[in-house]
Formats: structure tokens, C-alpha cells, sequence
């Protein structure tokens, strides 16, 4: 029986949303993990570590994050682990999301002048020392651009979930649409939500970016 779109469906796009919110929060943490390990490793001063990062890096940009949500979802029970679709989106996501905010912030880090390495080794400080209270510090606020705008591609990425048959917003959309009859209605409904999801963010980085120039 197909059904007027209303309030209520409009209801159940935003609840939707709040998976939506919990699957970016969850791929966030674990690409900034991982991006923190892969920035560090990409200044390292062991050249095969360089290497390394820079491949997996090369190789995980170079692929469609769809592909490895496909990769995760159907391949890993080939070899008999079982994953659930949240499982699989939020490991999916991590590994993409890591390559991008590696590259990121390993850019903030060596935009720093070579000579506040050089005067934190003057100091006597080991390179975590000189991370952690010279260049980290300096580098935030060249980084918070391109990680808010990172962000705000993740809270649009993870509607590719929705393949993999995770409910978050798009695929509750799907779901209304084939149940009214009006896609149209509904998915102007899931933009608008995405919109009010997504434009606060980048307001904030703008805030954000110029107290930081103040205050420098």
C-alpha cells in the first residue's frame, strides 16, 4: 500500500541521522588514530618506514571507498570472518579515512620551519619531545582546515553504508521513498539534513581558524 510522505517518515529520517552521526564519530577516531601513526611514520627518519606508509597510503587513496566496503563486507567471509555491516563501514572507513588525514597532518607537520626541529634539538629534546611541545602545537592550526573539510566529506561518505544494508540516513531514505512513492520529497528531506549535519562544521572551522590567527 503506498503512503502520503508525512511528518512521521520525515521523524524517521532524522533518527536515522543519528547513526549517521555515530558511524562518522566511530570512523573518525579510528582514521585519526591510525592517520596520527601513519603522519608520524611518514617523518620518520627510517627511510623503509617512509616507504611503507607512502605505499599503503598510495594504495588505499587510489581505491574507491566502495571497494573496500565490499572488500570488508563480502571478502572477509570468504576466508571465514564474519563481519556485521557496522563492523565492516566502520573499519572500511577507517582505513580510507587514515591515508587522507595521514597525508593532512604529516602536511602540517613539515610546514613548520626546519629550524624549530633544529632549536628543539638544541634544547636537547627527542623527536616525541619536539612533537609534542614545539611542532604539534604550531601545526594545529594549519591543520584544522583540511580535517574539519575531511570531516564533512565522512559525514557524506558514510551514505555508501547504505549498500552494504546499514539504516543510516540514506538508506532510511531509500526505504521511505520505496514506501511513498516520492523520492523526490524524501530525498530533499535527506540533503536538507545532511545540509544542517554538515554546515555547522564548517562554520566552526572559519570561528575556529580565525581566533587562531588572533591569537598567534
Amino acid at each position: 500500500m503506498i503512503r502520503t510522505f508525512s511528518y512521521i517518515d520525515v521523524m524517521y529520517l532524522v533518527a536515522a541521522a543519528r547513526w549517521t552521526l555515530a558511524l562518522t564519530a566511530t570512523a573518525f577516531a579510528g582514521s585519526a588514530l591510525l592517520g596520527l601513526i601513519l603522519a608520524i611514520a611518514r617523518i620518520s627518519p627510517i627511510a623503509p618506514l617512509r616507504w611503507l606508509v607512502a605505499t599503503y597510503i598510495w594504495i588505499v587513496q587510489g581505491t574507491p571507498l566502495l571497494v573496500w566496503l565490499f572488500l570488508i563486507f563480502f571478502g572477509l567471509p570468504l576466508i571465514g570472518i564474519s563481519v556485521n555491516p557496522w563492523l565492516a563501514a566502520a573499519v572500511a572507513f577507517s582505513i580510507y579515512g587514515s591515508a587522507f588525514l595521514g597525508e593532512i597532518w604529516r602536511g602540517a607537520l613539515i610546514s613548520i620551519a626546519r629550524t624549530q626541529w633544529e632549536a628543539g634539538a638544541s634544547l636537547g629534546l627527542s623527536m616525541a619531545q619536539q612533537l609534542r611541545y614545539v611542532i604539534v602545537p604550531q601545526s594545529i592550526r594549519i591543520a584544522i582546515p583540511p580535517t574539519v573539510g575531511f570531516l564533512v566529506q565522512l559525514i557524506k561518505n558514510t551514505s555508501l553504508a547504505a549498500t552494504i544494508g546499514l539504516v543510516e540516513l540514506t538508506r532510511e531514505g531509500q526505504l521511505t521513498a520505496a514506501g511513498t512513492y516520492q523520492p523526490f520529497a524524501v530525498f530533499i528531506t535527506v540533503a536538507c539534513i545532511y545540509f544542517a549535519l554538515c554546515f555547522p562544521l564548517t562554520q566552526w572551522s572559519r570561528s575556529l581558524e580565525r581566533r587562531l590567527d588572533v591569537a598567534r
